[in-house]
């Protein structure tokens, strides 16, 4: 596991360089490769490649995406819920399989929160279901850094709003203050 932070952090949160990483805002030229590395990560819902270019423009400052020597290395999209303007709800996270392993997720889950845009955020809010191991480990890990107050319930339930065609998700919602 990685210990130290291997970039450089921007006072502004929006870009995180070293020899390794970059960590940025997504733009709309992204849209594709965005579409590309969330296929290639199941067990993450592929939405049409439309939505992907929206999560690069309209939801920019509430996304990441982080590159190695110009490839798409990963990505998490999210966006502040309407109802509640203090919390981020984590969408997807995803990291292409080549990059995996060095704890990528986590940086870019911190590094997104450190913008001064979200500076705001109390809490964050993820749904996941019973056998995506990964995101229960990232979200478990982040969770316990923020002092192990998350709380999960049921979000939506296999049978009853799905009609047994989608695993239940599960809402994990995390305190960041």
């Amino acid at each position: 596991m990685i210990t130290s932070e291997p970039y450089l952090a921007a006072e502004d949160g929006a870009t995180k360089l070293s020899g390794k990483w970059l960590f940025r805002q997504p733009k709309i030229t992204d849209g594709d490769d965005i579409f590309s590395l969330i296929a290639a990560c199941p067990p993450l819902d592929i939405n049409s490649s439309y939505c992907n270019f929206l999560q690069a423009t309209h939801f920019s400052s509430t996304c990441i995406l982080v590159e190695q020597n110009g490839q798409v290395a990963g990505f998490i999209s999210a966006y502040t819920k309407p109802t509640e303007e203090d919390v981020l709800f984590v969408w997807q996270v995803a990291v292409a399989p080549d990059f995996r392993g060095h704890g990528l997720a986590l940086k870019m889950l911190k590094t997104l929160l450190k913008r001064d845009s979200l500076q705001h955020i109390s809490a964050i809010e993820t749904t996941i279901t019973k056998a995506n191991h990964a995101s229960w480990a990232l979200f478990k890990r982040f969770d316990a850094q923020q002092g192990g107050f998350g709380k999960t319930s049921i979000f939506l339930e296999q049978d009853a709003h799905f009609n047994g065609k989608h695993d239940t998700e599960y809402l994990y919602r995390i305190p960041t203050k």
